[in-house]
Parts: structure tokens; C-alpha cells; sequence
């Protein structure tokens, strides 16, 4: 069985093709970045083909359209008969949704009325839906929601200490994102460790961040909250801060909301506290010759990491295994080790080599909690999603 896994940004279109044999095998890798814009390129990858070339796409639908042609030309596959299955990843579900749902006129009305909630991702999510349901009319097409692994929080987790009216009338609450991520690395966990009511603090640290923490492989808090702007610091978003900074940027510094939104999600974050830039990379390059604001934003993002750690392992009442993944969190092991600095009394032990070398267990034989770094793989839990959703 082939499985398309199609992750639609809103000027961008990520794609694999998974084949399910024992488990879900990538035979090719899809691309599109910049569509709508002049830069616009494709990148495709698959066993016997290397693509990489400048083309002009308007929409999503001329991506996915482009998408289907190169995996025919290419004799990836011979032809669209082959695909039996697409399994898209959609940010927001909101309460709706807290498993993989087969898409239709219904779920396609609920999945624009959540646009709302997250305007940048929604709306390309759905456009991509849209071209997939009219170029393979007769293929199940499956939604798989950032946000379902995060429906099994308890209201005490959910909800703000606004007047209850503003949670029923109007849906405010905390949802959490990135939870396919969060869900696979998990599992993955669950099955090595072997035992049973398994705590779990998973860390998927990034251009984006977030937070959770789950008993048995079940979500029970996290830091993403109404928005993927609440948690800790990210590449380019502020992260957690007090609400009425917001009302002293509208009334002090006569700010916009547009300009506050602009401010909040594309300037602050590592970039704005560095000063230097929203990738770690470049901001360790600085750390490294002993650059003030480099080891500054270092510092407050592990310190960050740490404090989220130590609440969620209260709220668990304990912790088994500690999960660093995502970009940053798989590569950049002087924040592991700073985070996990804070973390002794919770029987966090590192082992320096392994950590340096981001093994797969990082922490020290003498160490309580096991300590993991995995690489997430987010498009092979949509295709494990998508499969047990058409069978």
C-alpha cells in the first residue's frame, strides 16, 4: 500500500510517499518552497532520481498538480491508481478532533471555521485538501490534527483563569501543538522502556517549541496553549510573557495590533534576544568567541527548558524519561546539558560523550531518568495515522 503524506505551509508544500511493507518506508521525498513567489523552487528525491531546479508555482494546487506529475515522470509510480491513501497534517482541530478523521464536506467546513485560531496554517491546509480531493477524487483522504494528541488534558490543564464564559462561548482554551511529534517520539519510548504508566517530558525544541508531558503515552500538559506562541522562547516568537505588556505597547508605545503580532511572532524569540539571528547555529558560532547576547539567549532558552521540566515533573508526580527532539533539540547538545544542569534533583545524569555526540541515550548508567534524543518523523506518524484510519 502507498500512503501520501502531504504537509501544506502557506507558501510551501512538504510531501513523502510511504510504502507499507513491515513498517511505512519513504520511497520519495517532495518539496515546494516559495509558491506564489519569484525564489519559488522544487526539490524532489527518491531512489533513482535528485531533482532540484527553479519552478514557478502560482498556488497549492498547481504544487500538488506538480507533485502528481513528478512522481508519474520520475516512474516513482506508474500511475495515480498506485496512491491508495493521503494523509495530511492539519495544525488545528480544536475540540472536534481528537483522533485522525477521514475528510469531508463537514470536516472541510469545520477545518475553515478553526482557520480563526490559526490563521497561518489552517487556510494552506485546506487549500492543499481541496487540490488532492479534486486531482484523486476516489482517494481516501485523511486529516491528522496537531492538536488530537493534546485532547486527553484535563480542564485544570486547559483552561486560563478567564471568566469560564470565554472557554464556552467562545472556544478559548489551551490546545497545544506539535503533537504528532510528540506522539511518535513517545510511543517510540514506551516501546523501549517496556513498562507500564510510563512518565514521559518530551521537548520538541526548534524554530518552533513546545512542551509535554503524558502518563501511558497520554498528553496531560502542554506549553503551546490558544496559539503556538505561548511556551518557551522560539526561533522568532516571544514565548510565554505577561499579558499587559500587549496593553503597554497599544498604549505607551502606540503600537498596532498587526505591529504587536509582527513584533510577538517574527522578531522576538532567539532572534530578538541575540540579536544576531533565529538559528542557534549562528548564535552558538557567537557563543563560542564569548559573545555577551549569545551566551545570554543559550542561557534563558535552556533555563526555560528546565523550568518547564521541573512543573511538568510536579504535575506528573514524578518522571521516567526526558525526550529531547526537533531540530535544536536533536543537534544542539550545550542546551541539553545546560537544561539538564537544573535537573539533578530529579535524578537527571548526562553522559558527556553521549550527549556530545547526540546518541540516542544520552544520560549517564547511574542516571533515574532515562534521557533520550529522538529524531522525530512526523510524516511517518501521518502515514501510520492515515493506514489504521482506511483499514
Amino acid at each position: 500500500m502507498k500512503i501520501l503524506v502531504v504537509n501544506a505551509g502557506s507558501s510551501s508544500i512538504k510531501s513523502k510517499l510511504f510504502e507499507k511493507k513491515k513498517d511505512f518506508e519513504p520511497i520519495a521525498r517532495f518539496h515546494i518552497d516559495g509558491i506564489g513567489l519569484s525564489r519559488c523552487k522544487l526539490i524532489f528525491k527518491s531512489e533513482n532520481k535528485n531533482i532540484g531546479l527553479h519552478q514557478k508555482v502560482k498556488n497549492h494546487e498547481e504544487g500538488i498538480k506538480l507533485l502528481l506529475k513528478t512522481l508519474t515522470n520520475t516512474k516513482t509510480i506508474e500511475n495515480l491508481k498506485e496512491i491508495e491513501a493521503v494523509g495530511h497534517r492539519v495544525v488545528h482541530g480544536g475540540e472536534k478532533y481528537s483522533e485522525p478523521t477521514k475528510i469531508d464536506a463537514q470536516v472541510i467546513k469545520t477545518i475553515d471555521k478553526l482557520s480563526s485560531l490559526a490563521p497561518l496554517h489552517n487556510p494552506a491546509n485546506l487549500q492543499a485538501i481541496k487540490a488532492c480531493k479534486k486531482l484523486l477524487p476516489r482517494i481516501p483522504q485523511i486529516a491528522v490534527f496537531d492538536t488530537a494528541f493534546h485532547q486527553t488534558m484535563p480542564e485544570k490543564a486547559y483552561l486560563y483563569g478567564l471568566p469560564y464564559e470565554y472557554y464556552k462561548k467562545h472556544d478559548i482554551r489551551r490546545y497545544g501543538f506539535h503533537g504528532t511529534s510528540h506522539q511518535f517520539v513517545t510511543e517510540k519510548a514506551i516501546k523501549l522502556l517496556k513498562k507500564k504508566k510510563l512518565k514521559i517530558i518530551s521537548c520538541h525544541i526548534g524554530n518552533g517549541s513546545s512542551i509535554t508531558a503524558s502518563i501511558n503515552g497520554k498528553s496531560i500538559d502542554t506549553s503551546m496553549g490558544f496559539t503556538p506562541l505561548e511556551g518557551i522562547i522560539m526561533g522568532t516568537r516571544s514565548g510565554s510573557i505577561d499579558p499587559a505588556i500587549v496593553l503597554h505597547l497599544q498604549k505607551k508605545l502606540k503600537m498596532k495590533p498587526a505591529d504587536i503580532d509582527e513584533l510577538l511572532n517574527h522578531e522576538s524569540g532567539l532572534k530578538g534576544l541575540s540579536q544576531i539571528s533565529s538559528d542557534m547555529r549562528n548564535i552558538y558560532a557567537k557563543y563560542l568567541t564569548k559573545d555577551p547576547q549569545a551566551i545570554l539567549t543559550i542561557e534563558t532558552l535552556s533555563y526555560q527548558i528546565a523550568k518547564y521540566i521541573g512543573a511538568y515533573a510536579a504535575a506528573l508526580n514524578g518522571l521516567d524519561a526526558l525526550i529531547f527532539t526537533g531540530g535544536l533539540g536533536e543537534k544542539a547538545f550545550y542546551v541539553r546539558e545546560k537544561a539538564c544542569d537544573y535537573l539533578t534533583h530529579l535524578g537527571v545524569k548526562l553522559n558527556t560523550k553521549r550527549n556530545e555526540n547526540c546518541e540516542e541515550l544520552i544520560s549517564d548508567g547511574k542516571s533515574r531518568t532515562k534521557v533520550f534524543v529522538f529524531h522525530t518523523n512526523e510524516e511517518k506518524q501521518i502515514a501510520k495515522a492515515t493506514y489504521k484510519s482506511t483499514k
